[in-house]
């Protein structure tokens, strides 16, 4: 069986959300490591180590891209725009925003800059 253009695009919204979340399980290990305060969650940003605080960044970012793509995939899917150049652009911010997050959790600005580039034109061409 295989999945329309329009399964997939909604597929790719899911996988999206999924990603979101991604960068914050290595800020949960980097909390983990520096003793958890619930007390005081977000005063623990300063204590955890560089790594865990791109992690944190990622993730935010991860937030305010997601509702962009997901309101132009959304759209493509509703008007029935779904056609495979709408497919292509939804699995391209898919993978372009795995490898933005890994970029910046490993530093490596230009890299990470690039897949940002790449997620905002999918979202364009949505």
């Amino acid at each position: 069986m295989n999945p329309t253009d329009s399964a997939i695009i909604l597929y790719a919204v899911v996988a999206a959300a999924t990603l979101v979340y991604l960068p914050f399980t290595v800020v949960a290990y980097a909390r983990l490591q520096v003793g958890n305060d619930f007390s005081a969650p977000r005063a623990m940003f300063e204590k955890l180590p560089p790594y865990a605080q791109r992690a944190t960044w990622a993730h935010q970012n991860s937030f305010e891209t997601f509702i962009i793509f997901s309101a132009a995939a959304l759209m493509a899917y509703v008007t029935g725009q779904s056609s495979s150049v709408a497919t292509g652009a939804a699995i391209a911010f898919v993978i372009a925003r795995a490898f933005y997050s890994l970029f910046y959790i490993f530093n490596i600005p230009w890299a990470r800059s690039l897949m940002f580039g790449i997620g905002t034109l999918s979202c364009v061409t949505l």
